[in-house]
């Protein structure tokens, strides 16, 4: 008997081969099935009578076979099924390619109801590999220019498409689909009644069964408005009740040190925009307060989010407290401190470098050369840096790693928007406890550090309020006054030559040069460009006199940093490399950023590339490569090329692709958005709505245990824990 959790293999005609491609889709259960949604329906709501097809449309026709064989075809070297269909108004010639086994399925004198595309015969019409139904009986009588009332789902009315893997077709999913329809009934309904009738939605199991096989457009409408709202009262729900939480919790005051700061601003080479200055005053009045702050820092490539936060760590170490920088990468790591302990030389502030890899302390003089060692040059652990630092820098080894701090202020975290709230949960334990006046003499408690995240990921205010409403929000939008913009272009295969000759030039005059590839090792099956490939093609044929290197996910720690220490000296003049340079790199002398496979890549990630350089006072270029030729592939290249602002290209990115390729939502800690639009401002609303109404009669959710379950389950799969 099939229950929600029964696996798929337990599904009529779901063998090993079968499972194990429904497995990539991530599909393993019947649940899982259930909650596989269409993409786009075919809408054969009208029977078309043959004698009216028009060449070209995409109709549905019903028909009794007068003729059916199988051919074989020497020269094209296959086997070719040809069938005539006739309804009383023509005759419909139909053929299917590698097929032989429908002659055994229909049989002269079958009913059929085909679903397909009109195509030129010589004159007449046909309908290449359409997609067939045998009829059976009649549900009911027939109705003029309806369906005839047969129980088709893959050539009558609106038929569900959904994405695929190779080998498994439409009709196969909706197949399996159709046999378990009737187990929506068994879902648990989580949304509360009140939710429901308020924002005027339809039950989950009515959802389920209308995403799937709806009767008219209005069905559609209903479920996805159902699930949609689902996935943003998710997300809105979540935000509400951490915000709760945090309100209840105090964290450590950090008095805005006037005198000092200015002292630091004053010693710049340079003037804050007045985008910087705004966000570091909003940031140092959050700090003032015993209320744990939550904010999120937005700014384009290069726009000076670093400098802000150096800001901020400085008058929590001026305060005598920790602040702690965390950035996704060692190599990111690295440069933050160094960046760090340049900016901060003329200040007594210990800075402290911990990765899984390295343990480091400046001597606050720059450049740093010296470290500090335990006695009898032991190494030094990580332990060491968080007794003696004021600002710790690392990756998430420093919440891996079995250290406590002494009086943890502040945490900034460097692209990583939804630091999770387990996270915020392990460095809250490894704060030691402090002092608590209000509680008393004596008396100790633990304080919830303030939160800062950066993100260059070009973000829309709208969507980012959308997705991160616990969050308060800081834009960087304007760029420092000295950068130029950065020349962009596509680049026809047949210019290669020319672009290869333009590189020799810039490096000849001192520059140096980015080569990023979409893949670490050659793909036939995807014909794309491979670091390892395009490395061998670079250092042997084209640029045998100049210092290449490469650099990639798969090398080792060690390896990366010291191919990374040599391309900032100057040493190395082409680095051939993945997407992991994409954030936070920074090479002044590098004016030139060539993509292969543009394609790839979405906009904001592309320019997130191209903000590799352009961050000097050297003009910079970037050149995007692809033997696409799709016009929508050259759209979105032409928009990279037209606009040199983030959160433009983000917006026309969303437009074109959707948040999920947009931003990674898995890799980024984006929430996983099925059904919602992150245009659609007015379900937003509502959403936050109901989530702020609920969390404000019962935020510990008990009066809904279904709805409490549910969150916990969303919460871990979008990794907030």
């Amino acid at each position: 008997m099939l229950n929600l959790e029964s696996s798929i293999t337990d599904i009529n005609r779901v063998g090993a081969s079968t499972a194990k491609k429904l497995k990539k889709l991530g599909v393993e259960t019947v649940r899982d099935l259930l909650f596989y949604f269409p993409f786009r329906y075919d809408d054969f709501s009208r029977l078309t009578p043959i004698a009216e097809l028009q060449l070209g449309a995409s109709a549905n026709v019903v028909g009794q076979i007068e003729l059916l064989q199988n051919k074989r075809s020497p020269r094209r070297r296959m086997n070719i099924t040809e069938a005539l269909v006739t309804d009383g108004t023509e005759t419909l010639k139909v053929i299917w390619f590698n097929q032989p086994f429908i002659a055994r399925v229909l049989k002269v004198g079958d009913r059929v109801s085909l679903a397909g595309k009109a195509e030129d015969d010589y004159g007449g019409l046909m309908m290449s590999s359409p997609a067939y139904e045998k009829i059976l009986t009649p549900l009911r009588p027939p109705l003029k220019g309806g369906l005839g009332g047969y129980n088709a789902i893959h050539t009558q009315g609106l038929v569900p498409n959904y994405h695929l893997t190779a080998s498994l077709t439409h009709k196969q999913v909706r197949f399996l689909i159709k046999q378990i329809i009737g187990l929506a009934a068994s879902v648990p309904d989580w949304l509360p009644p009140e939710v429901k009738r308020e924002a005027k939605l339809i039950s989950l199991a009515e959802a389920i069964k209308k995403i799937h096989f709806p009767k008219n457009n209005s069905d559609i409408q209903g479920a996805r408005e159902r699930l949609a709202f689902d996935e943003l009262f998710l997300i809105q729900l979540q935000a509400q009740l951490v915000k709760k939480n945090l309100s209840a919790s105090r964290a450590p005051a950090i008095e805005f040190q006037e005198t000092e700061t200015k002292k630091f601003v004053d010693s710049l080479p340079f003037k804050l925009t007045g985008a910087q200055r705004k966000a570091a005053w909003e940031i140092l009045q959050d700090l003032a307060k015993d209320k744990p702050m939550s904010r999120l820092l937005e700014g384009d490539v290069g726009s000076g989010k670093t400098l802000v936060a150096v800001i901020a760590m400085l008058n929590a170490a001026l305060n005598g407290q920790q602040a702690v920088l965390m950035a996704p990468t060692e190599i990111l790591a690295r440069q933050h401190f160094e960046t760090v302990s340049r900016l901060l030389a003329g200040f007594d502030v210990k800075i402290g470098l911990v990765t899984r890899s390295c343990k480091e302390i400046s001597n606050n003089q720059y450049p740093i050369t010296d470290k500090i060692t335990n006695p009898n040059d032991k190494k030094i652990k990580a332990i060491d840096i968080v007794e003696s630092a004021s600002i710790i820098i690392g990756t998430h080894a420093l919440i891996q790693e079995d250290v406590k701090f002494n009086n943890l202020a502040l945490a900034v975290v460097d692209e990583q928007h939804r630091f999770g709230v387990q996270q915020r949960k392990a460095l809250l334990e490894k704060t030691s406890p402090q002092p608590s006046p209000l509680k008393g003499e004596g008396v100790r408690e633990r304080l919830t550090p303030h939160l800062l995240s950066m993100t260059a990921t070009p973000i829309p205010r709208s969507l980012a309020l959308a997705l991160y409403g616990d969050l308060d929000l800081s834009i960087l939008n304007e760029m420092p006054k000295d950068r130029k913009k950065i020349i962009t272009a596509a680049v026809p295969e047949a210019k290669r030559e020319k672009a290869y000759e333009f590189m020799r030039e810039q490096i000849k005059q001192g520059r140096q040069v980015f080569v990023i590839c979409p893949l670490i090792d050659l793909s036939d099956k995807l014909g794309v460009k491979s670091v390892e490939d395009e490395f061998k093609k670079l250092d042997k044929t084209v640029f045998p006199e100049i210092a290449l290197a490469k650099l990639h996910g798969r090398m080792k720690a060690a390896e990366k940093e010291k191919v990374m220490s040599e391309f900032l000296a100057g040493e190395i003049k082409i680095l051939v490399s993945t997407s992991v340079v994409e954030v936070g790199v920074d090479v002044p002398n590098a004016s030139i950023m060539m993509i292969e496979g543009a394609d790839r890549f979405g906009l904001a990630q592309l320019h997130q590339f191209r903000g590799r350089v352009g961050r000097s006072v050297y003009q910079s270029y970037c050149f995007l490569f692809t033997d696409n030729d799709n016009e929508k592939v050259f759209k979105r290249l032409e928009a990279l090329a037209k606009y040199n602002n983030g959160f433009e290209l983000a917006k026309i990115d969303l437009k074109f692709r959707g948040p999920g390729e947009v931003y990674g939502l898995e890799q980024k800690g984006f929430p996983e958005l099925k059904m919602a639009s992150l245009f659609d401002y007015a379900l937003m609303k509502l959403a936050r709505e109901q989530a702020v109404k609920l969390a404000a009669i019962d935020w510990s959710l008990a009066s809904w245990p279904l709805l409490k379950e549910k969150l916990g389950e969303w919460e871990r799969r979008v990794h907030l824990e």
